[in-house]
This record gives C-alpha cells, sequence and structure tokens, in this order.
C-alpha cells in the first residue's frame, strides 16, 4: 500500500500521533510518504502531484524522535509524485494551529483533498465531510442536546449577557474557531474583564458561550473513535483521562500542562458515543476524538486529533497497530467491490 501523511510542516512537526502512525505504515512494510500542506501541485495538464518525501525501507529508529529526525533531514530530498499514485492520503494536518502568516494553510490540505479523492485515492478523514466539520465546534452543536452543555455562538455582547444569566451567572467563552485552550476564559458572577475578553474574541470572529460544568476542574476524557468505534486494541479502549495540573485551571490541555492517565470507559461515555457515532459514519469521519466531562461531551476533534503517543507511558497500548489495520482492510474491501463504494463510505466501513 502507497500511503501519504499530510502534515502542517515536516520542520516543526512534532513526535505526536501523526508520528506513531505513519512510523506503523512504515514498520508494516508500506510505501510510506510524508508531505506539509504546502507540497500539493496542480498543473491543467497533468492533474495534482505530491511533493513528498519517501521513507526508505531502510529507516531505522529505536524511539519515535530518533525515527523522525531522519525524515525531518534535509538529506532525505522531496519528489514530486502524481497523486493517483497513492493508495490513501491521510490529512493530518491541523488547520486551527496555523500562525496568522499561514492563512493559506488553514484550507489547503482539505481543498486538494477533495480534487484527489475524486480520482480514486482513499482520504481519510474524508475532505468534504471534513468540509462541513471544518469549523469543529459548529459541527458540534449538530449532535443531540442531551449530551452536551448549554451553549450559545453570537458575536454580540447582549446575548452572551442573556445567556450568562440563564446559565447562573458562570460561564466559559472561547472563540469558534480555534484549539489548544488559547483564548478560553472562565466568567464568573463578577463579569471580570467581560468587555475587554468579548472584544478580544469577536475580533478573531464568532464567540461561543458554553455553560460551566463545575466537574471540569476533575479533568476531562478524551475519547479516540475510528469507523465511529471507540479505538481498540489488545482488549484496551482509547480512553485517555486528562487531568489539569492546577486544581484551580478549568482547562484540560495538554499543550497547557494537563497530565494524562489511563481513564475507565463509563456508561456515560458509552451513550454519548453511542449517539454521535452514527453520524460521524454517516458523514465519513475516519478518526475522530472526543472530549468529555462526566456525562457530557465539550469538544470534538475531527481536524487532527491526537492523544496516541501518550498511551504506552500510560499503561494503554499505542493503538497503531489497529489503526493500520483498518485502513488495510479498507483497501481490500475497495479491492473486492472494484470501486464501486463512495469516498464516503469507505473511509468509516470497519
Amino acid at each position: 500500500m502507497k500511503i501519504c501523511f499530510v502534515l502542517s510542516d515536516i520542520k516543526t512537526e512534532t513526535c505526536g500521533t501523526s508520528v506513531v502512525i505513519l512510523k506503523k505504515a512504515h514498520e508494516r512494510g508500506h510505501d510510506v510518504f510524508v508531505m506539509s500542506v504546502g507540497d500539493f501541485i496542480f498543473n491543467r495538464d497533468e492533474g495534482i502531484s505530491l511533493r513528498c518525501k519517501k521513507l526508505p525501507k531502510s529507516l531505522k529508529g529505536d524511539t519515535n524522535e530518533a525515527f523522525w529526525s531522519q525524515v525531518q533531514d534535509d538529506t532525505l530530498k522531496k519528489k514530486a509524485i502524481a497523486c493517483e499514485k497513492m493508495d490513501v492520503l491521510f490529512l493530518r494536518n491541523n488547520p486551527t494551529e496555523e500562525a496568522a502568516d499561514r492563512h493559506w494553510a488553514e484550507h489547503s490540505g482539505i481543498a486538494f483533498g477533495r480534487m484527489i479523492q475524486k480520482s480514486g485515492v482513499l482520504v481519510l478523514n474524508d475532505a468534504f465531510a471534513m468540509s462541513h466539520a471544518y469549523i469543529d465546534k459548529l459541527y458540534f452543536e449538530e449532535l443531540p442536546a442531551e449530551i452536551k452543555p448549554d451553549s450559545l455562538i453570537s458575536r454580540d455582547k447582549r446575548d452572551i449577557l442573556k445567556f450568562w444569566k440563564k446559565v447562573g451567572k458562570k460561564m466559559v467563552l472561547k472563540p469558534l474557531e480555534g484549539s489548544g485552550g488559547q483564548d478560553v476564559y472562565l466568567i464568573g458572577k463578577d463579569k471580570k474583564n467581560l468587555n475587554q475578553i468579548i472584544d478580544t474574541i469577536a475580533a478573531k470572529g464568532y464567540i461561543i458561550a458554553q455553560e460551566f460544568l463545575p466537574e471540569v476542574s476533575k479533568g476531562d476524557v478524551r475519547v479516540i473513535l475510528m469507523n465511529g468505534k471507540i479505538l481498540e486494541q489488545d482488549g484496551e479502549k482509547a480512553v485517555i483521562g486528562r487531568v489539569n495540573s492546577d486544581s484551580s485551571e478549568f482547562r484540560s490541555n495538554i499543550a497547557l500542562g494537563a497530565k494524562v492517565k489511563k481513564s475507565e470507559l463509563t456508561p456515560e461515555i458509552e451513550k454519548i458515543v453511542s449517539l454521535t457515532a452514527p453520524k460521524l459514519i454517516r458523514d465519513g469521519l475516519f478518526f475522530v476524538g472526543l472530549d468529555v466531562v462526566d456525562d457530557k461531551l465539550i469538544e470534538i476533534n475531527v481536524l487532527s486529533p491526537g492523544g496516541l503517543s501518550y498511551c504506552p507511558n500510560i499503561g494503554l497500548p499505542d493503538f497503531t497497530n489497529a489503526v493500520m489495520e483498518a485502513i488495510e482492510r479498507k483497501m481490500e474491501y475497495r479491492k473486492y467491490y472494484k470501486n464501486s463504494l463512495s469516498n464516503r463510505v469507505l473511509a468509516t466501513m470497519d
């Protein structure tokens, strides 16, 4: 199988989920290619090419870091390859973490992905589904109300103040687009700096106001779904607890210092998954992260969910064999069905 991973930038990519999956693909003997989101080439007469690095079969590395440093090394050169020569394009760039001077990169991977999947290459996640779910906090609002905290999306201070009163004068404000816990604020009864906070977030776009869940002080749980089911390997499920490093901190982002731990699959999480999965399957979203607090889903990540690289350190499998086995099965399905399956259907076939 020829599989190409699209990253935000090879040079700056850290050893997270994307790297551990592509390393496993390489260990399983596949032809693995990697490219940055700025490495698509469109030629009117020749179609789309990918300027990418092909990982040598001889590439070794006892650790993820040793392996990845060899891929990043400039001695491994990029070459342009016609997209039709690939079997799979795995979109793993994260548009929400792009810097202000890289707005061009935010939609590029998905836009080229839509074109490429029309040529018969399997694109994961389905690029049309990712376009629909691009503002994942808005996509989140399409899910059943009973599994979500109360929320409001607006840029108007009057709407936000009305909502603040409705939810008991305690709410969380954050940008509709963004990630990593940046520009996320807890507003209490004193409304401290509320005008300034609204102005700061509104300058970047819409604001989402969300009911504050007191249980969030204990952290949250990241649940990784694949094909609409909780990712599983060796009898273990990818349910990862994230605990705030500071008891006064209501955000559980690893980038902000939260610690990870093995967590339990609760009936409440199972219910959330059961109500979320049918939509993800229908839409063609192969690999998705859910963030859960108690019995509420607080966020969904469809663009570039992470967490797998931490699993071996907390007593869980790395789950990458299960991910690669699922992709390999999709290639088998495509062969037997002779390309009669749409990208959207094949993307979530188990």
